[in-house]
């Protein structure tokens, strides 16, 4: 077995979902899953493309269709030009995107900045491409936001890329456009690729999303990652795309086309179907994720914890550092005392610990429901302790 492999660990997440599916009557806060049906239209629209007999390869990268509406959508909503025939590619998911574009251009000992908290795939596909993670830890009181002064100290001789993600997985924070202004010209004096990872860029609140790409000057040097599986609830579909310079797409393709062929046939017609049709359902999602986000920052609030508030993707991050418990011993206790399952904050890079992860993509009665026995667990730390 390769030693990077043999000494890699499992997910974080993946860990405590596992338990938990093995315990009676728990609510679990643990998985960033939409928990909407994928809307009809998008469904009735590959129903028409199995029953035609639609189901053979497509093009490496991708059905000319979908991508010519990955154009049209990019423009439309982020003001990203795209060309369609070779600045576009389509893939099995962002996940694939997040592999091959750190494959595509990273070199043996490269550097990879990795602000952290992160999604818990960003250093172990850094480390799969040869490249090593250069951890940059965001703060709470900082609204887990990037600054100049916390990214000059990490810059070196080896940098090579950065991989940005907002809205963020775990926190839920985003970077409006000044934020990037502030950083883009570290990136461009110093000519550092960029990988931004927008999964949940449709689901913000109070303000629209902004890519660091939109900046001048940063779209020939930023790869944009996107995707369908959070924001048209179509996780098992398999279905994402990267956006950015053709030699970078170019070279990308090359490393899909032997490792995947290309996306699922039918997902690709669905997606066509999502981005004409399925705005609407977006909306109504976003919405019910919204009204979601407030009653758990509220309750978490309440109960007198730390609680930031997210303004992206479906994730509350309250601290638990009152409690005095490490984020896997409260994880594991609450999850065996009070059977909610959430995933604790080192997970997602050691600046994650203190806190914990719950996802609000459950409904809000099973959401009330873990706030009210998350309540009890922290009553019951209490008395412990004679408070």
């Amino acid at each position: 077995m390769a030693d990077a492999i043999k000494n890699m660990p499992f997910s974080g997440i993946r860990k405590f979902f596992d338990v938990a599916k093995q315990i009676e009557d728990v609510v679990s806060l643990g998985i960033g899953e939409p928990d909407f049906d994928t809307p009809w239209n998008i469904r009735e629209e590959a129903i028409y493309q199995l029953e035609r007999g639609n189901t053979i390869y497509t093009s490496n990268a991708g059905l000319m269709e979908l991508r010519e509406a990955i154009s049209v959508y990019m423009r439309n909503n982020f003001s990203l030009y795209y060309r369609p025939a070779d600045q576009i590619l389509v893939t099995a998911g962002a996940s694939e995107d997040i592999d091959i574009s750190l494959r595509a251009i990273v070199n043996p000992g490269d550097e990879v900045l990795l602000p952290e908290p992160c999604f818990v795939a960003y250093k172990p596909c850094i480390l799969m491409a040869g490249g090593v993670p250069v951890v940059i830890e965001t703060k709470a009181e900082n609204d887990f936001r990037l600054t100049p002064g916390d990214i000059l100290p990490r810059v070196t001789n080896k940098t090579k890329a950065i991989l940005l993600s907002y809205p963020t997985n775990p926190t839920g924070a985003v970077m409006e456009k000044t934020d990037y202004e502030r950083i883009a010209n570290i990136f461009l004096e110093r000519d550092i690729l960029v990988i931004s990872d927008e999964i949940y860029a449709e689901l913000t609140y109070g303000s629209k999303h902004i890519s660091i790409a939109a900046l001048p000057g940063m779209a020939e040097q930023t790869i944009v990652i996107g995707g369908f599986s959070k924001a048209f609830s179509m996780t098992g579909w398999r279905l994402g795309y990267s956006c950015g310079p053709a030699e970078i797409i170019n070279a990308m393709l090359k490393i899909h086309q032997y490792i995947l062929m290309c996306a699922p046939t039918v997902s690709q017609y669905a997606g066509v179907e999502a981005l004409a049709g399925g705005m609407a359902g977006v909306r109504r999602m976003r919405e019910e994720y919204n009204a979601r986000r407030r009653v758990m920052v509220n309750g978490f609030r309440a109960m007198g914890m730390d609680c930031f508030e997210p303004r992206g993707a479906f994730y509350v991050f309250p601290s638990i550092k009152k409690t005095g418990l490490s984020s896997e011993e409260f994880c594991t206790r609450l999850l065996f005392e009070e059977k909610v399952a959430v995933v604790p904050g080192n997970a997602f890079g050691a600046s994650g610990e203190g806190f914990v992860r719950c996802s609000y993509a459950a409904s809000m009665e099973n959401l009330r429901e873990a706030l009210r026995r998350i309540k009890s667990f922290l009553r019951k730390l209490a008395n412990e302790h004679g408070q």
